[in-house]
């Protein structure tokens, strides 16, 4: 009877140690990414599938200027990717623009508009296979 006592206990500490968040640290959080400097250009986030880019610069537009409007769409389905940039006149409008849309509704969706970051070039990568398959491999 002890003995069975004894297992009994045994078990239960097992259990408590597996489900103990002791034994693992939580993963550091992300890192803060730094805020783009103010240009006249933005990046609009969060858009819903079906948005059109008259639909997008028709948003924008009331906060000032737009100069141009782009919704970047999948290539085979031609719908949006939920991203896009607007591009204004001046600085000062594309920051009225931020305030004005920043966390509003457009076709139903939340999107979110802040400064667009200047694209990074791209260094091609270094393959040993052939061009085209993707493959790397060494003989």
């Amino acid at each position: 009877m002890a003995a069975v006592a004894a297992r009994a206990g045994a078990a239960r500490a097992g259990f408590r140690r597996m489900f103990s968040v002791s034994a693992f640290a939580p993963p550091p959080p992300p890192a803060a990414r730094p805020a783009a400097e103010p240009c006249n250009n933005l990046f609009v986030s969060g858009l819903n599938k079906r948005t059109t880019t008259d639909g997008l610069r028709e948003a924008f537009s009331k906060f000032g200027q737009v100069t141009e409007a782009r919704v970047i769409t999948d290539r085979i389905s031609g719908y949006s990717r939920g991203f896009g940039f607007v591009k204004y006149a001046t600085v000062e409008e594309a920051g009225e623009g931020i305030k004005g849309m920043d966390g509003k509704f457009l076709d139903g969706w939340v999107i979110f508009a802040e400064y667009a970051k200047e694209r990074q070039a791209q260094q091609p990568p270094q393959s040993a296979g052939t061009p085209s398959s993707g493959y790397q491999y060494s003989r």
